[in-house]
């Protein structure tokens, strides 16, 4: 039987603005719209960060639920919401240039299948500045017994080695996650993330070995060695996510569009001999109910 690849598109993320790129779409028609354009060319999860009216960032919950319902009534795809949410916008703690952690919360309350978990604590250089994502063990078991509760399939954002041993060995070995576990392995983000690292082979294969039992991973490439990195994703068994937030212009600097990254990252897999998961295969690959409306019901919790 044929492997199944998981395509992620994710489409906006936290920074880039308009006047930096054509084809980045921030409100919620326009990202619902692109997303099901990526589904038609084989995505079937996507990575959604929201943007206020006014384009900056944002992890309001009603935002993110107005997203969401819309992506749903267009297309069948699993939906993963950032907690990270960006440096603008919503997201500071006023006065300062911490990213709040009340902020990235309101996240988990979109309705999302999925919610990143960024456990980890450092800073990223933006053409905003730096900014502080603090994220120490308590905020984290706080975010893991939420997603609990909610329903929500957590997936740990991986910048090196310390994030697996350190944090998502330590929690699962805790209780504080049920397999099989999501973790995103992001490499070639080390001009932004502080102690984040490079795409190279060796890396990237040091950090599957050194994931927990039981977990799904996917690959998050940034910089000239994307295309290198998924193939080598691929062929350990992973699956890739693509998309503007990651990867937002080709090696010319020409701006890329999410619909092509998804048609590129489909060829590759299907080179490789292999199928790209629907979205009904990646909610059983990674471990999430079947979809049973497009409209899901009210979701536990939203008081809070």
């Amino acid at each position: 039987m044929t492997r199944k690849v998981i395509v992620t598109v994710a489409p906006t993320g936290g920074f880039l603005t308009r006047s930096q790129h054509p084809y980045i779409p921030t409100q919620p028609e326009e990202i619902a719209a692109d997303v099901a354009r990526c589904v038609r060319a084989g995505a079937s999860v996507v990575a959604v960060h929201a943007r206020r009216p006014d384009d900056e960032a944002t992890c309001d919950r009603h935002i993110y639920r107005q997203i969401n319902d819309m992506i749903r009534r267009q297309c069948d795809v699993v939906i993963n919401n950032s907690t990270g949410g960006g440096v603008n916008g919503d997201m500071l703690v006023p006065g300062t240039n911490a990213i709040s952690f009340d902020a990235r919360r309101e996240g988990l309350f979109g309705g999302a299948d999925i919610c990143t978990l960024d456990a980890f604590t450092a800073y990223a250089s933006t053409p905003l500045g730096e900014f502080l994502m603090d994220t120490p063990w308590s905020k984290t078991r706080q975010l893991l017994g939420e997603m609990r509760t909610l329903g929500i399939k957590p997936e740990w954002e991986v910048f090196n080695h310390s994030h697996l041993i350190s944090d998502m060995w330590k929690l699962t070995a805790g209780g504080f996650d049920e397999p099989p576990y999501v973790a995103n392995i992001v490499l070639g983000m080390e001009g932004v993330f502080q102690n984040a690292l490079p795409y190279r082979p060796e890396i990237l294969a040091s950090l599957v070995s050194s994931l927990p039992p039981e977990t799904i991973f996917t690959a998050t490439l940034g910089g000239e060695g994307q295309l290198e990195g998924m193939a080598h994703a691929v062929a350990l068994g992973g699956h890739v996510r693509v998309g503007i937030e990651d990867v937002p212009y080709d090696r010319d600097g020409a701006p890329m569009s999410n619909f092509e990254q998804v048609q590129r990252a489909v060829t590759l897999v299907r080179a490789m001999g292999l199928e790209v998961a629907t979205a009904g295969e990646a909610r059983a690959i990674l471990g999430l109910p079947e979809q049973t409306s497009a409209n899901p019901a009210p979701i536990a919790g939203d008081g809070l």
